[in-house]
């Protein structure tokens, strides 16, 4: 544990990474943090010594389970990085991340392309409004076609995606043009565009830059983070104090620690915090408590501030009424996350274990994922928990026996119905095909 004392850079910058699983979004976080000076050597998922993947399952299953942060510094930037999942199974933690980016880079895979999960982080990137920076990652592998690519990435993404590759050129300008009406006024009277005004093009999702390399050699990474570090624009923050909660997680003496992005004025440590609404799904309630202590982390080690400024992502410890998605001070409760389990689950707790007493330690698990929406079914006498898929399970299964030392199972799971039918109804059927004839009534009744 340190005491930061460091200067802080002129511009501040909080930069997610999302990518559909297995396009090496890992790879390119080591790469960044190397080239950012932050590691001094490269690690490899394979190898299972990445830098942010800290938990002993991340390396098994060299997939990211749990968002992490890192910070480095390019120039006059200092960027707060935050990793996110990649698999499916995870991608409600990958939402809440969102909910404090100031910036995102979308790692696509050269070999693979726009997958399924990647139209999904798009769209979930839209939502949110948030600029994006697109990282072409594998062109190191046979057979990628680089201009194939971008065809696809316009075809799928949007007209706005441009190769930053030529910067400085006409056709730079002319691809840059056609994403607004002012950046093509710009360009026919003068042939070029103003940095400024790209710079506005980007932030407001108009044009989104396109990098290519590969993350493993490494090779464009380092293209990638000048891009970022020359382009992106840090927001304006008022100056009355507001923040962002984002995650909970409690450290390795079991510490609650309450992540938040500060979005105005400043925080200082042990300043009182209030805040009021439902918690969990629960009552309504107004609390007060005292942000004991202010950490800022990179990966597993922190240091800790006696004040954290606007655009600073900080852990707060000493609060325990906060969760995923409030807002402090100035700043309102985001909306409902779009994305939500489809599964219920049983917990089959081992013989002689009290549910009564497991409840509220599987509580705990609910604040660092509200999605998990843990519950009681006293009709079966089984605690219930909404799952995203398999593999959520088993990672589930592996955080309850280290954190709790119980031996879980779970039982086959139920659809979470989110509507159904009032009224009982038929369906008909017809099928011709040749020489063929049948006709299907379907009968629907209400559950």
């Amino acid at each position: 544990m340190e005491t930061a004392s460091e200067q802080i850079p002129q511009k501040h910058i909080c930069l997610g990474l999302l990518a559909h699983v297995d396009a090496g979004k890992t790879t390119l976080s080591e790469g960044l943090l190397y080239t950012g000076g932050t590691i001094r050597k490269i690690g490899r998922v394979d190898k299972q010594d990445a830098y942010l993947d800290m938990f002993a399952y991340e390396r098994e299953r060299g997939i990211t389970i749990f968002s992490k942060q890192a910070v480095l510094t390019c120039g006059d930037v200092k960027i707060t990085l935050l990793d996110t999942p990649g698999h499916v199974d995870f991608s409600a933690e990958t939402e809440r991340v969102l909910q404090v980016l100031d910036y995102a880079i979308l790692i696509i895979s050269g070999s693979d392309g726009v997958q399924g999960h990647t139209h999904t982080l798009w769209k979930l990137l839209g939502r949110y409004g948030i600029p994006v920076f697109i990282f072409v990652n594998k062109m190191d592998q046979p057979g990628v076609d680089r201009d194939f690519i971008m065809e696809q990435l316009r075809k799928q993404l949007g007209d706005g995606c441009v190769d930053f590759s030529g910067q400085g050129s006409e056709e730079f300008f002319e691809e840059i043009a056609v994403c607004g009406e002012g950046l093509l006024e710009e360009f026919l009277e003068s042939g070029q565009i103003a940095k400024e005004q790209i710079s506005n093009g980007i932030r407001e999702r108009k044009i989104f830059p396109c990098f290519f390399g590969s993350a493993l050699k490494p090779f464009g990474v380092e293209e990638l983070l000048e891009g970022i570090s020359g382009w992106a624009c840090e927001r304006d923050y008022p100056a009355a104090f507001g923040a962002r909660v984002f995650k909970i997680t409690r450290d390795g003496q079991g510490m609650r620690l309450t992540h938040m992005k500060i979005t105005g004025g400043s925080l200082k440590a042990r300043e009182t915090l209030s805040g009021a609404g439902a918690r969990l799904g629960g009552q309504e309630e107004t609390w007060q408590e005292k942000a004991n202590q202010i950490r800022l982390y990179s990966g597993e080690k922190f240091e800790t501030v006696g004040e954290a400024c606007a655009g600073m992502v900080c852990a707060v410890t000493g609060l325990t009424h906060t969760w995923p998605g409030q807002g402090l001070g100035i700043e309102k409760e985001v909306p409902s996350p779009a994305l939500s389990p489809a599964i219920c689950h049983s917990i089959l707790l081992p013989k002689g274990c009290d549910p009564s007493l497991m409840l509220p330690k599987l509580r705990q698990l609910e604040e660092e994922d509200p999605q998990l929406h843990i519950g009681w079914d006293e009709k079966n006498r089984e605690i219930k928990a909404r799952i995203m898929g398999q593999v959520q399970t088993q990672i589930l299964a592996n955080l309850i026996k280290e954190r709790f030392g119980v031996d879980v199972a779970f039982g086959a799971g139920s659809i979470v119905y989110k509507e159904t039918i009032a009224n009982t109804v038929e369906g008909v059927g017809h099928f011709e095909p040749l020489r063929h004839y049948a006709e299907v009534h379907l009968l629907l009744e209400p559950g």
